[in-house]
């Protein structure tokens, strides 16, 4: 039984890790999902050491809707633009992986702004503060998932 819940473990630090790239697949809980099945076996971990990824987690989440939104609006960026953004992710996901995932924030995000009656300068700016705030999003949920899939490999080892 307890190597099945580490091989499952396992899956859910590898599915988390690959999540962190995809903004359909909640990545960094996933990731901490497979800690949590690695504490069902042999309790490698202590209540604060959870507790402070479990939060970690959160803040992450919280900062995954917030982010890109900053980025957006700091780059002059309207909710236009933000729809665009979205839809783009949405679009690129599903009809041109894995570029889309890049591409298509960026294409939307243009878009939006230029529905919106913005210059193609500015709606191009806007654009790249969409692309920025993904790319810092994106950058901090691998490093979460990455220094978790770390202590759940160091544990199991």
């Amino acid at each position: 039984m307890e190597t099945i819940l580490i091989i499952l473990g396992a899956l859910c630090i590898l599915a988390g890790f690959i999540g962190s790239f995809l903004p359909v697949v909640p990545g960094t809980p996933v990731t901490y999902c497979g800690l949590l099945i690695l504490q069902l076996t042999t309790q490698p971990f202590s209540a604060t050491f959870l507790i402070v990824w479990a939060l970690i987690v959160a803040t992450i989440m919280i900062l995954d809707n917030v982010i890109p939104a900053y980025g957006t609006k700091k780059f002059g960026g309207s909710p236009y633009g933000i729809w665009g953004s979205l839809l783009g992710m949405i679009v690129g996901i599903f009809f041109f992986p894995p570029v889309g995932i890049i591409i298509g924030p960026l294409a939307g995000a243009f878009a939006g702004e230029i529905i919106g009656g913005k210059t193609s300068d500015r709606a191009l700016r806007s654009a790249l503060g969409s692309f920025a705030g993904l790319l810092v999003n994106t950058l901090m949920k691998v490093i979460a998932s990455g220094v978790m899939g770390y202590y759940f490999v160091v544990s199991v080892l």
